[in-house]
């Protein structure tokens, strides 16, 4: 079993978290745009009709089935090779986990880009430091503060305790992700969250997201993606 992932080459973005549990589970997948350049993803998008992704990532089945939005795709996967839960209950929870990770991530992007996706960082600049000042001092703590105390539901390094499941490596890269765009502030709260160190330090010792890290396929992070590194939505 095989899948075409459609992401927008050389920026981990909103991809990267459905590559990450693809290679945790040794799932075969070609990265399609990485592979064959940005003109075959806008023609791939161009071709399809009907109900269809609004953006990437996207993936296609062998058979032809093709599923969008980041949320929908990992737990999709996860119910098809099993790195959920059988247990409805549960299954049901890291659905929820996820989207609230989704909502996360899209406040990370609303921090460079609060007024409009369509201007440039530094056509925005001043609302961006003043929106990144109430990330850094409450969203941040407050989202750490949900995932931590969802870490404490099992024993165990994740969130189902000692078995990970997408929405660990959708915390691996969140945690990753903010490291990078807001190092400053990551520093001073990093020993406040000690569930979710052991998560992401869990993840990352997984033989397939080791493997992967130390491949070039792993994409870097840079002031083209969601997570940004601009040192003045982070001073010290």
């Amino acid at each position: 079993m095989s899948y075409d992932l459609w992401y927008w080459p050389g920026i981990p973005g909103r991809g990267e978290f459905v590559r990450l549990p693809l290679e945790a589970a040794g799932i075969t997948y070609r990265d399609r745009a990485m592979e064959d350049g940005i003109d075959a993803l806008t023609e791939d998008m161009k071709q399809r009709s009907g109900i269809k992704p609004y953006a990437p990532p996207y993936i296609v089945t062998e058979e032809g089935l093709c599923i969008g939005q980041t949320a929908h795709i990992v737990s999709w996967l996860a119910d098809r090779h099993n790195f959920g839960s059988e247990n409805e209950s549960e299954a049901l929870q890291l659905i929820q986990l996820q989207l609230d990770i989704s909502d996360w991530v899209e406040e990370v992007h609303t921090t460079h880009h609060p007024i409009a996706t369509s201007k440039y960082f530094d056509e925005q600049k001043d609302a961006a430091i003043a929106h990144a000042k109430d990330f850094r001092d409450n969203r941040i703590p407050k989202y750490a503060a949900h995932f931590e105390t969802a870490l404490s539901a099992n024993d165990g390094p994740f969130v189902c305790g000692a078995r990970w499941s997408h929405v660990d490596t959708s915390l691996f890269q969140m945690m990753e992700g903010l490291e990078y765009a807001f190092p400053n502030r990551m520093a001073a709260l990093r020993k406040d969250y000690p569930r979710l160190k052991a998560c992401c330090d869990g993840v990352s010792e997984l033989d397939g997201i080791a493997a992967y890290k130390r491949s070039d396929r792993a994409q870097a992070f840079s002031e083209d993606g969601i997570f940004r590194h601009y040192p003045e939505l982070d001073p010290e």
